[in-house]
């Protein structure tokens, strides 16, 4: 099972970016999907999150109004559209997938690193 993060690299504030997910190994139709991150030297933090019938979605703050996340489950892949990025933003971006379980993700994806120039 893996879950294979794309579509990071360096842009100026004010920038876009569009990250990819593609997971294989299994569905993750029935997973609410999401988007952590971490910047360096501090712990990783909730960024969004989807559910598995896509009808719902939860941003952190720092995130609403800016970012967009969405899935494609026939692609087993989802998406976050980052826009008016900020230098605060610079962090190794995750996805993530929970399957509903106490004890917290179930699956974690490889990271790409966003850089925000100021």
């Amino acid at each position: 099972v893996q879950l294979q993060a794309s579509g990071g690299g360096l842009v100026q504030a004010g920038g876009s970016l569009r990250l990819s997910c593609a997971a294989s190994g299994r569905s993750f139709s029935r997973y609410t999907m999401g988007w952590f991150r971490q910047a360096p030297g501090k712990e990783r933090e909730f960024v969004t999150a989807i559910s598995w019938s896509g009808d719902k979605t939860y941003y952190a703050d720092s995130a609403k109004g800016r970012f967009t996340i969405s899935r494609d489950s026939p692609k087993n892949s989802i998406y976050l559209q980052m826009n008016s990025l900020k230098p605060e933003d610079t962090a190794v971006y995750y996805c993530s997938a929970w399957g509903g379980s106490l004890s917290g993700i179930d699956y974690w994806g490889t990271g790409t690193l966003v850089t925000v120039s100021s």
